[in-house]
């Protein structure tokens, strides 16, 4: 191996192959994402809960395997985050929240983890998550704040922040996320990475995800090909999820391929409601002529479409409510104050607002589906805004109390299930990272991909590297870390 590469600055395709032709082994690797996690997690705090006997037991499994020449699959030797939201064999999954015990039996994978054990995945830890994964930013009673490591001072967003700011670090380049209402696209676009929440069902989950059919499972990594390396793996149906859709046999590498000449594209700037930070808008312009410039066939479109919101609010709050309700009240006093505060609100709706907020969600999920009879895909900023500082729900100075109000471009396309993905396209003066979000109709997941794949290798940020604390803004991609 050459003694300058580090290993980890490759993605999960670079690595197998190098595993592949004996460049370096799995042990290497692995050793190579503790040493770097151990050098920037005391700045980060992404994981909350690390073994690195096992790392190094899997990995030297993985080794073996790779010397017969008998990987288990296309992630063999690859190393993983979880989120502390998805179970773990052996692993405690504590949701970030005092109220779940550590000492119990954690005897079971989560069909998506297992998924990723039986290919042969090295499991590095797993990641930080606000208290049951439930805002858009990651600190929790249990394990304090995560930060963002482009700028140490912001948030790396949430609920999935652990998982965004290790993959950005390099600490692993294939991560376990899961998306309420943006959960892995809110921390990748502040983080300058790439996060897929597929088409729903497409990721079996189980248990089910504290906030119902809003919930999805899904892949992050510095790679849309990558990401979908992953749901190669993980895009499998489990008889423990009812929901869960049938595998009808796609590679969702192959689909990368293609590029997105003759594609159809509408282009919302601001969904018809939205205020886009200039530098935000200023870049996702820029990305969406970029897009053009390839062959895309792109219409600026005005929708008017109501803005969802109050439905995404009861059964975000409703779920809140379910998730705590057991807790006894001296428990509850070690739980967020916030979502104390939204579990509360929400056990305050009825039934009936229960039912109505669906039909809502059928409404608006109808109208946005609409727009895929005259085009391809969808793409819009990913967030209207950059980072913001630690520690805190909504941006300093903002007009609402609540995280969803300044995510308007993710939450709605929870509430239709539709596939979404996020990809870097660009930083802003403050050196801070911008995404474009791309989103397809309902199983259209390669079409996403396909495109974001396109974009990314057009345009990739790849070049540039966060410094996670250390001085200076950023290091050269090739650089030893």
């Amino acid at each position: 191996m050459n003694g300058r590469q580090d290993l980890t600055r490759l993605g999960a395709l670079d690595l197998v192959e190098g595993y592949r032709d004996r460049t370096f082994s799995p042990v290497e690797a692995a050793e190579a994402v503790l040493r770097r996690l151990e050098a920037v997690d005391g700045n980060l705090n992404a994981f909350c809960h690390r073994d690195d006997d096992t790392v190094r037991a899997m990995a030297a499994d993985s080794d073996a395997r790779w010397k017969r020449g008998e990987p288990l699959g296309p992630v063999d030797g690859v190393p993983t985050s979880v989120k502390d939201v998805l179970r773990v064999k052996g692993w405690p999954t504590r949701l970030g929240s005092k109220t779940v015990e550590a000492a119990r039996d954690w005897d079971r994978d989560a069909p998506s983890v297992q998924r990723m054990r039986e290919a042969g995945a090295v499991f590095i830890g797993m990641t930080a998550t606000p208290e049951m994964g439930w805002k858009g930013v990651t600190d929790s009673p249990l394990y304090g704040a995560t930060r963002n490591p482009w700028n140490l001072r912001m948030t790396p967003g949430g609920s999935s922040g652990g998982a965004a700011a290790a993959v950005a670090c390099g600490v692993g380049p294939l991560a376990f996320g899961t998306d309420g209402g943006g959960s892995v696209r809110i921390p990748a676009a502040f983080c300058g990475i790439v996060a897929l929440k597929p088409s729903f069902g497409r990721v079996a989950a189980w248990p089910p995800g504290l906030f119902g059919t809003l919930s999805h499972v899904g892949p992050m990594a510095r790679t849309v090909r990558d990401a979908a390396l992953m749901l190669n793996v993980i895009g499998k149906p489990d008889s423990r999820d009812p929901w869960s859709l049938a595998d009808d046999g796609t590679d969702w590498l192959a689909a990368c391929e293609g590029g997105v000449d003759g594609l159809k594209i509408a282009y919302s700037p601001d969904l018809g409601y939205v205020r886009v930070d200039p530098g935000i808008a200023a870049l996702v312009d820029r990305a969406v002529d970029g897009l053009e410039g390839l062959g895309a066939a792109v219409e600026r479109i005005e929708l008017d479409i109501p803005k969802p919101e109050e439905a995404f609010r009861v059964l975000w709050y409703s779920a809140a409510a379910a998730a705590l309700r057991a807790e006894s009240k001296t428990r509850r006093r070690f739980v967020d104050f916030g979502l104390s505060t939204v579990a509360a609100e929400g056990a305050r709706y009825s039934a009936v607002d229960l039912v109505e907020a669906e039909r809502a969600r059928g409404r608006y999920a109808g109208r946005i589906a609409a727009l895929f009879d005259s085009f391809d895909l969808l793409v819009t900023p990913t967030l209207p805004i950059p980072a913001f500082e630690v520690g805190l729900e909504v941006p300093r100075g903002w007009p609402y109390e609540r995280w969803y109000t300044w995510t308007p471009f993710t939450y709605p396309f929870n509430m239709t299930r539709q596939p979404a993905l996020t990809v870097p396209c660009g930083f802003n003066e403050d050196g801070l990272p911008a995404g474009l979000q791309i989103v397809g109709p309902m199983q259209a997941d390669g079409r996403v991909l396909r495109a974001g794949a396109a974009y990314q290798d057009a345009f990739s940020t790849l070049d540039r590297w966060p410094q996670a604390g250390r001085s200076g803004a950023a290091e050269p991609a090739g650089t030893d870390g």
